[in-house]
This record gives C-alpha cells, structure tokens and sequence, in this order.
C-alpha cells in the first residue's frame, strides 16, 4: 500500500470517529452542567492526560474512579480519539482536561461534551501574562506542568470543580488538595535546588521539542528544542546545523530524548557534535507530554517532575541524588 494510500486510510477512519462520536452526542441524555451529583460513588470522572488525571485522583481519593484517555508514552498533540475513548468520556459524570489547545484534536469533542455535563480544563486559572506565547503558532504553549507552582494552579480548579460537583464531600476534597500542595512545595524546592547545581555554562536543556519551557524558566536553565511547541512540527537541517554549533561552541555535554516523541532529531544533533570532534551524551530520557508507565511512581506527576529534574542535574554535571528526592525512581 503507497504513503498516499495510507494517508486516506487514516483520514477516512478519523472522520468515521467523529461522525461517530456526533450520532452518539444526540442520543445522550443532557444532565445540566450546573447540577450536583445524585448519583452513587464513586463518582465516573474522565480525564484526557495522565497528569490531570493525577491530580483527580489526589484530590477526590475515594470518591471517585479516574479513566484517563491518552496514556503514557502517547503523545497528546497528534492523538485522534478512538471509539472507546469516546464511550469513557460518555459515561462520565465529570471531564478534565489540560487545555491550551494540547488536546488539539479532542477540542471539538470535549464542546460537544461540556454540552451535557461539567466539562474543565485545569488551566483555566492561569492568566495570560504568566503564559509563556509562541510566535510561531500564535498560541500559548500548553506544557504548564513543567513548572510545579504553575501546575499548582490546576489542583485549584479541580478542587472546585469537584466541590461544586458534590458539595457533600467539599472538606474531602480541600482537605487532600492541601496535603497535595505541600507535597508540591517540596517538589518544587528540590527542583530549584537541583538545577541551581548545575555550573552556568552547562546550564542548557536540548530536548526533541519545546515541551521544556516553563521548567526552564521556573529553574533557570536556557531550554532549546528542536520541534515546535507541537510535535507535528518538523526540524529543518538549519535548526540541526544551529544547534550542533551551540553544542560545539559552548561544550555542552548532554541532550535529551523524550518519551513520547520520535528520538531521530536528537541523535542527528549528536552525530553532528562528533563530525566536529565534540562527545555529546544522551543525558537520559525525559517525561515531555505524558507520564511514565502506570503503576510505578514516574506514573505520577510527582515522579515524573522528580524523574526529569534528578535526569538532568546529573547528565549537566549538577548535584542530585541517582534515586531522585525521594530515593523512589527506577527508570535509568
């Protein structure tokens, strides 16, 4: 079958999905978003990402039952719903998602779905001069969980969101998000203590795309990707070639590969470092756009923080315990 073959292919099953998921939004009982729950517990909550899904879960505990759609390893930008992530939202009593178009293609779903029950996008709170904005786009860029205190923000919205949803259960629900925050507030001192050991000059962060932004600039490290704020962007030779003189130039030692995006562009920057007689490392792989596997602690969003901060202090020569603040990581 050609490329061009497979193209429609795909095209032609992504249509179907929406139409799909149409039919199915006109035969759903509306519920009234402003009503609270009257159901039994634990509440059906559907959330698009692992990270938002992690915060629910903190803060409902056992009221509720968490389904997150896009899993880890998957990248958000480019995922197209399937038919059974649409029957998850569809049975669900509550919906988060992240927001700032990072769910690009579930955008016109989740509209349709805030349509028959409280649909939230944990973001929400934040206001514009402390998003960081993409000229290229022409969009703010959504990857707010890099940076702890910001993400905090989120927890806020959900605690709210939740409460408004089942006011019975509203001093549950404050009572977990405070415990999260101060959970939080740690991580976010180690972080800071982390990256400030990293020397000055070998304080920069090469990764595949520009998902590191907001870490770079709640640590202080110069952040340089070699995509987009979107995955779907490509890297032209120029970008390689630029970057390859930033290795060369300021003898930077390591750079990163990301879990959920393709690793070709980074090794290209490494071959090009060695043509010019410069040893560059791939300094680990890091959590971008989604969490680690489910069930270990890089599947929560306190570990994957933890995970990307202890990778990199010690690939650029920083101070960082080899298991991380907690003494709990066991990826490599």
């Amino acid at each position: 079958m050609t490329k061009q073959s497979l193209l429609r292919q795909a095209e032609r099953a992504k249509c179907a999905v929406s139409l799909i998921v149409v039919i199915l939004l006109l035969f759903v009982p509306g519920t009234g978003v402003a009503d609270v729950f009257k159901g039994s517990y634990p509440i059906r909550v559907g959330a698009t990402v692992g990270m938002v899904a992690d915060i629910v879960r903190e803060v409902a505990g056992d009221k509720a039952e968490v389904t997150d759609i896009i899993g880890s390893g998957v990248d958000p930008h480019i995922y197209s719903p399937t038919r059974s992530d649409v029957a998850v939202l569809l049975k669900s009593d509550i919906i988060f998602y992240s927001g700032l178009l990072l769910e690009g293609q579930m955008a016109d779903i989740l509209v349709k779905l805030s349509r028959k029950r409280p649909v939230y996008a944990v973001t929400e709170l934040l206001k514009t001069d402390y998003l960081i904005h993409d000229d290229a786009t022409d969009h703010h860029d959504p990857h707010v969980w890099m940076d702890v205190q910001g993400w905090a923000k989120a927890v806020d919205v959900v605690t709210d969101a939740l409460s408004n949803f089942d006011p019975t259960n509203t001093d549950h629900y404050k009572k977990n998000a405070e415990a999260y925050q101060e959970r939080l507030n740690r991580l976010d001192a180690y972080a800071k203590t982390a990256m400030q050991s990293i020397p000055d000059d070998q304080r920069v962060l090469v990764t595949a795309h520009d998902a590191f932004n907001y870490l770079g600039r709640a640590y202080d490290i110069e952040v340089v990707g070699i995509q987009g704020l979107s995955t779907e962007s490509e890297a032209g030779l120029k970008d390689i070639n630029r970057l390859v003189d930033l290795l060369v130039d300021r003898k930077i030692p390591a750079v990163f590969v990301e879990s959920s995006v393709s690793d070709k562009n980074v090794k290209a920057l490494i071959e090009g470092a060695a043509s010019r007689g410069h040893v560059v490392q791939i300094g680990g792989e890091l959590f971008s756009d989604a969490m680690g596997p489910k069930g270990t602690y890089e599947g929560t969003y306190e570990g994957m923080i933890d995970h990307n901060i202890t990778i990199i202090a010690r690939a650029l020569g920083g101070d960082a315990p080899q298991k991380g603040m907690q003494g709990k990581l066991t990826l490599d």
